[in-house]
């Protein structure tokens, strides 16, 4: 296959775009570098640096692409509160952009890397993808406008689109930002270099944390399975961990304590967060291989 793929430098696109190109596939990455790094992708990976809103860049990019995948957008939660109008215009923006653009190129399938975040609180836990989106901040509300952008115009113009919910990911190459970093590498980090953690909120609440390769086979099988157009799919471990619990498994992983600080400066998030991944298990043959000791193993190695 000839695969696009959004946002290909990032922490998630990186990834993909390395797999594909292991499996033989003829793979282009486009990325603006405000949060990726083209260091990350494989030599054979053909990249262009550019706004995912080019219109014209994109039609020259979807040539003959058989599969694209949109994994550009801002990620960060608390960076959306303060700056709702970026988020909006890129993360939406950029989606209403790239499905015009593919319109216009004639692409067969759209895969859109959404978030578990659109569901918001929940009260049946795990989450199915029939629960009603909670969005409870502008990176959540992004995301579910991109879901129903790709859905609305690949109807509209005979595209199939296929939206997978990718819960909280984590792996060796995450970027770890001085502020609002993700959970997992900045208590890992802090822990190889003998550091403390702080622990928004109570620390009970709890997350689905699914190990980058376990997502990018998600997202690999995407492209080419039967029946999915249209279909929102959640892609997670299946398995809950309370932030508590993260620091224990990290302490026993170490083999030694790790001072954890608590803090209400800042919002712990919803209470509860965990996929159903049973759909994702019937209509991509989906199943986590990597469980959290391993992947925080994984993470000590490559922080070591």
């Amino acid at each position: 296959m000839r695969v696009l793929i959004t946002g290909g430098a990032g922490f998630i696109g990186s990834a993909l775009a390395n797999r594909f190109v292991a499996l033989g596939h003829h793979v282009r990455a486009l990325d603006d570098l405000s949060a990726g790094d083209p260091q990350r992708l494989d030599k054979q990976v053909l990249f262009t640096r550019g706004d995912v809103r080019d219109i014209p860049r994109l039609w020259t990019l979807l040539r003959g692409v058989d599969c694209v995948y949109h994994c550009a957008a801002r990620v960060s939660v608390p960076e959306s509160i303060l700056y709702p109008v970026e988020y909006n215009a890129v993360n939406v923006g950029g989606t209403v952009s790239l499905m015009t653009a593919v319109r216009d190129a004639g692409v067969r399938r759209v895969v859109l890397a959404s978030s578990g975040t659109v569901y918001g609180e929940q009260k049946e836990q795990p989450i199915k993808e029939t629960a009603i989106p909670r969005p409870q901040n502008p990176y959540a509300v992004s995301k579910i406008a991109s879901e129903y952008y790709v859905l609305a115009i690949g109807a509209l113009y005979g595209i199939e689109a296929v939206i997978l919910r990718v819960f909280n990911a984590y792996g060796p190459e995450q970027t770890v930002p001085p502020s609002h970093a993700p959970v997992i590498p900045k208590f890992v980090k802090q822990a190889v270099s003998d550091g403390s953690v702080v622990i928004f909120g109570s620390g009970d609440q709890t997350r689905d944390f699914v190990y980058i390769d376990d997502v990018v086979e998600a997202l690999v099988a995407a492209a080419d399975a039967d029946g999915v157009d249209r279909s929102i799919i959640n892609v997670g471990s299946g398995r809950e961990t309370s932030i508590k619990e993260l620091v224990e498994r990290i302490e026993e992983i170490k083999g030694q304590m790790i001072p954890a600080l608590h803090s209400n400066a800042q919002d712990g998030g919803v209470s509860r967060s965990v996929a159903d991944i049973s759909l994702a298990r019937r209509k991509l043959g989906f199943e986590p291989k990597i469980d959290i000791d391993e992947g925080l193993r994984l993470m000590f190695a490559h922080y070591r």
